[in-house]
C-alpha cells in the first residue's frame, strides 16, 4: 500500500468543484478552533480516488501533538459494518447461514422465552429462535437495559450484575472481570422482550454475534478480522488493541461537562492509561463495546471503498459482489427504526436510507453507513461512487452546543459536487 490509502484524484476530474471542496478544512477547523471538538480527520473519495483529507486539532487537550492523517480513533459502533462483513466471509465458506439460529453456535439460547405483554411476570415460548440475521439487524428480542421495569432488574439482578449491565461495573467504559463468553452465556437466562423478529433494539444481539461468529470461524474474534478483512485490505493501523509502538499516534476520549457554567470537553480515558494500551485485552467486540478497534481514517476508507466496488480493492476479493450487495440490502422491512428515522432499514451492520421521510435528506436514495459512540462517522453513496469519513473523539458529541459537524461535513461533502 502507498503513504495514500487510495490513489489520489483531481477533484475537477472527478465532478467536484475545488474551491467548494476547499471549504472543508476550515468548517471542520473551527469546530476544533472554539472547543467544541478536540480533533478532526477527514477524507472523501469519489470513484476510488481521495479528493480530500484534512486532519486538524490536537490528540490531547493537556498537550500539543498535532492530530494527523495517520491518528488512532476508537471507533466503537463503527466496528459494526465490519462484523457484518466478517459474518459474511463465513457465510461464503460454508461456517453458517445468517438465518441459522445461534442456539447451533451457542446451546443455551434453545428454548428462549419471552416475557408476555399482558401478564409481564409470565414467559412464553419464543416463537422462533433468534438468528444471526437478527443479532445483525438489532431484532433479537432483547431488550436495553435502560428502559428495563424495576421488578425487572430486581428480580434478574444477580444475571444483570454477572453481564455488567447494572451494578458497580456496569457503564460503556469499564470492562468486566468476566469473558464475553460468560456474559452471553449468562445474557441466555433472561426472558426476552419480544420475540425475535418483531422488534429493533439497537446493539444488543452483537456480544452473542461475537461469540457466534468464534464458535463458527474457530478463532478469536480479533484473528478472524485480521485474516479475513484487515491484512487482505493492507489495513495494518487497524486492530482491537494499540501497537507497542503506536501510543504517539493515540490520543484521549472527550465527553461534554459543565464547567464553571460552561459546555467543556473533560478526559475521560487517556491514551497511556486507557485499556485500549494497558488491557488485559481480551475484548474483542463485534459490536463496538469498549471501544471496538481501532483505526486510522485511510484504513477505514480502505475497508469502506471495499464494499462500495461490491467486496473488492486493489484486486483482492473479500466478498463476491452479490454477498457484498447483502450488506446494504433491506433485512428489516417496513420495521420502524427509530434510531435512523423514517426512509432507513437496516442492512447487515449498516442503516440505509430507502428513500421517504419528511424532510428529504441531502444523501441519494441507497446510501450506507453507520457512526461511532466517541464522535466517528462514514458513508457511502453508491449513486454518486461517493465514500466519506469523518472522525473524532467525543462520546456524546451532540451534547457540546452547535456541535452539528458531522451535519455540516456530510452537507459540505454534498455542495461540493459540480
Amino acid at each position: 500500500m502507498t503513504d495514500l490509502p487510495l490513489p489520489q484524484g483531481d477533484p475537477a476530474d472527478l465532478g467536484f468543484d475545488p474551491q467548494r471542496l476547499a471549504n472543508i478544512e476550515d468548517a471542520m477547523q473551527a469546530f476544533v478552533d472554539d472547543g467544541r471538538l478536540p480533533n478532526l480527520v477527514t477524507i472523501v473519495a469519489r470513484r476510488g480516488h481521495i479528493v480530500h483529507q484534512h486532519a486538524c486539532g490536537v490528540l490531547d487537550l493537556d498537550d500539543d501533538a498535532p492530530a494527523r492523517l495517520d491518528t488512532l480513533f476508537r471507533m466503537w459502533s463503527n466496528t459494526k459494518p465490519i462484523a457484518g462483513v466478517a459474518t459474511l466471509t463465513l457465510y461464503e465458506r460454508g461456517l453458517l447461514n445468517l438465518d441459522d439460529p445461534i442456539a447451533r453456535f451457542l446451546p443455551e439460547y434453545a428454548d428462549q422465552r419471552v416475557r408476555r405483554a399482558d401478564e409481564p411476570m409470565a414467559t412464553e415460548p419464543a416463537r422462533r429462535g433468534i438468528t444471526i440475521r437478527d443479532c445483525l439487524t438489532n431484532t433479537t428480542g432483547l431488550q436495553d437495559p435502560s428502559s428495563m421495569p424495576h421488578f425487572y432488574r430486581e428480580q434478574y439482578e444477580e444475571i444483570l450484575t454477572q453481564i455488567g449491565w447494572i451494578g458497580p461495573h456496569s457503564g460503556m467504559l469499564n470492562v468486566p472481570d468476566s469473558s464475553n463468553r460468560e456474559r452471553v452465556r449468562a445474557q441466555a437466562q433472561l426472558p426476552l422482550m419480544a420475540h425475535p423478529g418483531e422488534r429493533f433494539e439497537y446493539h444488543f444481539g452483537y456480544p452473542l454475534l461475537s461469540a457466534v461468529l468464534e464458535e463458527a470461524s474457530g478463532q478469536r474474534l480479533d484473528e478472524l478480522f485480521r485474516d479475513a478483512i484487515f491484512e487482505p485490505l493492507g489495513m495494518h493501523d487497524t486492530g482491537f488493541y494499540l501497537a507497542d509502538d503506536a501510543l504517539p499516534r493515540f490520543g484521549a476520549c472527550y465527553f461534554p461537562r459543565e464547567v464553571d457554567g460552561e459546555m467543556r470537553l473533560v478526559a475521560i480515558e487517556k491514551a497511556a492509561t486507557c485499556e485500549k494500551t494497558v488491557g488485559p485485552r481480551r475484548e474483542f467486540a463485534a459490536g463496538g463495546d469498549f471501544g471496538g478497534v481501532l483505526t486510522t481514517a485511510g484504513d477505514y476508507a480502505r475497508f469502506g471503498q471495499m464494499l462500495l466496488n461490491g467486496g473488492e480493492l486493489d484486486g483482492v476479493r473479500v466478498l463476491g459482489r452479490k454477498t457484498a450487495a447483502l450488506v446494504t440490502a433491506n433485512h428489516t422491512g417496513d420495521m420502524v427504526i427509530p434510531i435512523s428515522g423514517p426512509g432507513y432499514h437496516w442492512g447487515l451492520g449498516v442503516s440505509v436510507y430507502h428513500g421517504g421521510g419528511n424532510p428529504p435528506p441531502i444523501h441519494s436514495v441507497g446510501t450506507y453507513g453507520w457512526d461511532g459512540a466517541a464522535g466517528t462517522m462514514y458513508f457511502a453513496d453508491p449513486a454518486e461512487d461517493l465514500l466519506a469519513v469523518c472522525l473524532t473523539q467525543v462520546m456524546a458529541a451532540g451534547t457540546m452546543p452547535n456541535n452539528t459537524y458531522q451535519e455540516d461535513f456530510r452537507r459540505l461533502v454534498y455542495q461540493a459536487l459540480a
